[in-house]
């Protein structure tokens, strides 16, 4: 099976849709990762945040952002299955 731009795409859309269906206190609130576990008070904004609170705010963003718009991408991806096979 050869690895084309359709099949990359639709693995990107996989991985989307994982970060997306996360739920926030049953799933990221037990391993530490919550939004009010994470956002700290950082005082004047000197420190850098740390890798856990960048991936944190970003599926945050992913789940705010990309709701919509995963809908009609995810009906197109199974469109284009039932019509390639």
């Amino acid at each position: 099976m050869a690895v084309t731009m359709y099949a990359f795409l639709e693995a990107i859309l996989l991985l989307v849709n994982a970060i997306a269906v996360l739920n926030e206190e049953r799933f990221l609130a037990k391993i530490g990762w919550g939004r009010d576990q994470i956002n700290q008070p950082q005082g004047f904004g000197q420190e850098e945040k740390g890798v856990k609170q960048q991936i944190a705010n970003l599926i945050h963003a992913v789940r705010t952002v990309m709701r919509v718009p995963l809908i009609f991408l995810n009906g197109l991806a199974i469109v284009m299955e039932l019509l390639m096979g």
